[in-house]
């Protein structure tokens, strides 16, 4: 099989030991030099990538609320970071499928991605099951695929949309969810997360880099580029607080930053 067709078994990979075992196939191969970049002959929408039948998926408001304080709420936050980590490893495989006519390093670049997704997840498990809890124990929502099923058209847009704006936001909040953690004396969990912020400031770069290149074959202003898909695929406010320093690590513009401060002065100026 081609490397297109490999990525794809794995994406549609509905047992998550098969998913991770083909993903490290995918891996071998590449290092070995056994990859064959022979396009496929159809490029399959997936509105659904393969998953297990747990988590059940529900409406982002009809998650459950669950106080962190409890044991019962440490594992629920410790399970949504672990889906965000699993649908992450579904997002890059579908960046590597989906757009067939980049260059190499386009594609080296996504599968170290999709290998230190594989990771962060394999460590939130561990983590949940000295918790007392799996993977599928707590209801999750789809939102971070609805995005990349409507940017699978345009591999400027899913630059743009998934790494450099849903993932970013992972750049935000992760500090507020470090302390949180230390505050209930989880120093493993504490841990992970600051490994996970480390390694998602190089994937949102990766989405950085190919953001600018693609701009670039099409005579495009990154900045202005970036908000004008802003304005037409994303749905809600951009809102801070914004962790400018990761941001800025990660490839943010000096010009993008200063953006973001601007809305997030304007949001506080309303608020208060």
């Amino acid at each position: 099989m081609s490397f297109f067709e490999q990525v794809h078994q794995c994406l549609v990979a509905v047992d998550l030991e098969d998913k991770l075992k083909r993903l490290d196939s995918l891996v071998v191969d590449w290092s070995e030099g056994q990859t064959d970049f022979l396009p496929t002959n159809y490029i399959e929408r997936i509105a659904d990538p393969g998953r297990p039948a747990r988590p059940k998926l529900v409406l982002p408001k009809d998650l459950m609320r669950r106080r962190l304080g409890s044991p019962e709420g440490h594992a629920a936050l410790m399970h949504a970071i672990a889906h965000i980590e699993f649908n992450a490893i579904n997002l890059a495989l579908d960046a590597l499928y989906r757009f067939q006519d980049m260059p190499r390093d386009y594609y080296a670049d996504w599968l170290g991605v999709a290998t230190e997704e594989a990771y962060h997840f394999q460590m939130i498990r561990e983590h949940l099951a000295r918790l007392g809890y799996e993977y599928g124990d707590f209801t999750a929502h789809n939102g971070l695929w609805l995005t990349t099923y409507e940017t699978d058209h345009d591999p400027l847009v899913r630059m743009a949309m998934v790494p450099r704006t849903l993932e970013a936001r992972g750049l935000d909040v992760t500090p507020d969810m470090i302390k949180r953690l230390r505050a209930i004396g989880d120093h493993r969990g504490v841990e992970i997360l600051k490994i996970l912020l480390r390694d998602e400031i190089g994937h949102v770069a990766v989405g950085t880099r190919w953001f600018r290149y693609l701009c670039q074959q099409q005579g495009l202003n990154p900045f202005d580029a970036f908000q004008s898909i802003l304005d037409q695929y994303f749905h809600g406010d951009i809102r801070g607080p914004f962790n400018y320093q990761a941001r800025a690590e990660a490839g943010f513009s000096s010009e993008e930053i200063a953006w973001l401060k601007a809305m997030e002065a304007q949001t506080f100026e309303k608020s208060s």
